[in-house]
């Protein structure tokens, strides 16, 4: 049977044995659905790094594990294999372990796992709780550093943040906001989050209320948080919260699953007279096409990407703290300005 790569880089990527490798690509018994399951997502994301394989320079296995929708999860994936292939001679290569719903405990485990096989880093998206903040500091004292990605953890020994700079996001979106609805002489806005155990989005709504408050008091807040990103979760809620607030007629979005929100709006006979959203994925990018949303408030991921990788190679001593780009800036991107 002729294999593109060896089944020891295979079993590398996989963060299994070999022989686990082995009896999958021969087809023999016993071998458990979700361990198959990744050794062909690490043959995929082999094929995907094909061109990082031949590099010389030394080598990086970082790993990336995001409690995330799956697609900002591919969106991180895509922006990562390209920065990756921007760094040569340094040989990059990424084991990537996603959920859109992860219990805390479940995100301990993973980590506990990467703690175990080892790893030249982790890039993290997690939610800001005492576990996982413990459990990345378990892989300090290990030696592996962490980067946390679009969310921050407090308190924690990550080695840096690489995202948005979030307070800056939740102000433009209030003085947006402020401004179009301004003639409207009563007026709420939806605020929805899809956990403010995430950092991230909890600065963005911090910023939010207090920038709204101070430039447009009249304009009422009404918060929704926990549907996780996901659309069903997050269309519930705020199908609950329409029927409870009939002044509610513009969103910020700071936490995404925004087509499921405007289906609540249509579904309850309402009009969303403005909506400001996150991220120019390509749910929202269709949405802007289509004018369905007004805005979103966009930032570089690949930028991102190798402002994490940067700060891992640094960590290594194979690039200077110097050398890192700063945070992401936010770009307003409208129907209008669509890249």
């Amino acid at each position: 049977m002729s294999r593109p790569f060896l089944v020891k880089d295979i079993a590398e990527q996989a963060g299994v044995s070999t022989a686990t490798v082995d009896r999958v690509l021969n087809g023999r018994l016993h071998v458990r659905e979700h361990m198959a399951r990744r050794v062909h997502d690490a043959i995929a994301a082999l094929q995907r790094q094909r061109g990082q394989i031949g590099a010389v320079g030394r080598k990086l296995m970082l790993d990336v594990v995001m409690e995330t929708p799956q697609r900002f999860a591919a969106e991180v994936r895509d922006a990562l294999d390209r920065e990756m292939a921007a760094l040569r001679p340094v040989l990059l290569r990424a084991r990537c372990e996603s959920q859109e719903v992860w219990s805390p405990q479940g995100l301990v485990e993973a980590l506990a796992r990467i703690e175990r096989r080892g790893s030249h880093g982790v890039l993290l998206k997690a939610p800001d709780v005492p576990e996982v903040v413990a459990a990345v500091d378990r892989l300090a004292t290990a030696g592996i550093p962490t980067v946390t990605l679009v969310t921050d953890l407090s308190g924690s020994r990550r080695i840096g943040y690489a995202g948005l700079d979030n307070e800056a996001a939740g102000e433009t979106a209030a003085w947006l906001l402020g401004r179009w609805l301004a003639p409207l002489r009563r007026a709420a806005v939806l605020v929805s989050a899809s956990s403010v155990r995430f950092r991230g989005e909890e600065a963005r709504l911090i910023a939010f209320r207090r920038a709204l408050q101070r430039d447009a008091p009249r304009i009422r807040q009404v918060e929704v948080s926990e549907g996780r990103g996901v659309s069903e979760r997050t269309a519930r809620l705020v199908e609950r919260h329409l029927a409870a607030h009939p002044e509610l007629v513009a969103v910020y979005s700071a936490g995404g699953a925004n087509a499921a929100i405007l289906d609540a709006f249509a579904r309850a006979g309402r009009r969303c007279r403005a909506f400001i959203g996150h991220d120019l994925d390509r749910d929202n990018l269709q949405l802007l096409r289509e004018r369905r949303i007004d805005a979103v408030l966009h930032h570089d991921l690949r930028l991102d990407m190798r402002r994490a990788c940067l700060l891992l190679m640094a960590a290594h001593g194979i690039t200077l703290a110097e050398a890192v780009p700063g945070l992401s800036p936010v770009q307003v991107i409208t129907p209008c300005n669509l890249p």
